[in-house]
């Protein structure tokens, strides 16, 4: 998917064409998995390798910026697949649409949320001496193409960043969404509610919602919801049937040709 995007501007360079290039926005729950950006601190992660196995964790160095984070169950994933040629070319400007659709989502319900100078992401209670992390931003372009986006904590096991130093920030805590409100929140609601905004910000439409994985009857492929994870070894998006989801799976490899993605 990346890939075909860059492919279309350098053949418009090459060859002085205008071929539009699309834009994507793929949403995905991972398995409990630690993340170091590139610009990351080895010493933000607080377990060593037997625990990290004894757990059955994960621990990868990828290539986005920022630092160390956790993914997992109960945490909303939006990677956006944006041309910025599109739109603006400012990743600083970038970051902040991703936090302001987060912002307007918390809104909805009745989250008041913010942003703290010098440190991306969303924050709740902004104002107060332990203002808490509800939303991790971690991002990479490649000729204006966006990779990597956002982590929306919703119904996260909070104890797993016991184990690192969120985002390398040590005098800061996380929080979720149904921390916040005491009520139990349903993914696909969050979800929903963070696309339109996204729509909104961006100034795009949603015009096709394509549905994951390969499946042979088109009926079942029409009904069956299927989640995303991402194989950061290979850096490659991966998709597997979300009633196939354990705490511990297994990366199971699709051809991104039949990946699902929300196109905008």
């Amino acid at each position: 998917m990346l890939k075909k995007i860059i492919d279309v501007k350098i053949e418009n360079r090459k060859n002085n064409n205008c071929n539009k290039t699309e834009n994507y926005i793929l949403t995905c729950s991972h398995p409990h998995v630690y993340t170091l950006g590139k610009s990351g601190n080895e010493n933000n992660l607080l377990i060593n390798n037997s625990i990290i196995k004894s757990q059955k964790l994960d621990y990868y160095k990828i290539n986005r910026g920022g630092d160390i984070t956790y993914h997992g169950p109960g945490q909303l994933i939006i990677y956006p697949i944006l041309d910025l040629e599109n739109f603006f070319t400012d990743i600083h400007k970038y970051l902040r649409f991703l936090e302001e659709a987060v912002i307007m989502t918390l809104q909805e319900f009745n989250i008041k949320s913010g942003r703290i100078k010098k440190l991306t992401g969303v924050w709740v209670d902004i104002n107060s001496q332990n203002p808490k992390k509800i939303c991790a931003m971690g991002v990479k372009s490649s000729r204006w193409v966006t990779m990597h986006g956002l982590a929306l904590n919703v119904s996260t096991d909070l104890s797993y960043f016991n184990n690192i130093i969120p985002c390398g920030i040590n005098d800061k805590e996380v929080t979720s969404i149904e921390k916040e409100t005491n009520k139990v929140i349903q993914m696909i609601i969050v979800e929903n509610k963070l696309i339109k905004n996204l729509c909104k910000i961006f100034e795009f439409e949603l015009k096709k919602k394509y549905i994951l994985g390969r499946q042979k009857n088109r009926k079942l492929r029409q009904q069956k919801t299927f989640t995303g994870v991402v194989d950061h070894v290979k850096r490659r998006y991966c998709f597997v049937s979300s009633d196939e989801i354990t705490d511990d799976i297994k990366i199971k490899s699709r051809d991104m040709k039949n990946a699902c993605c929300l196109g905008a």
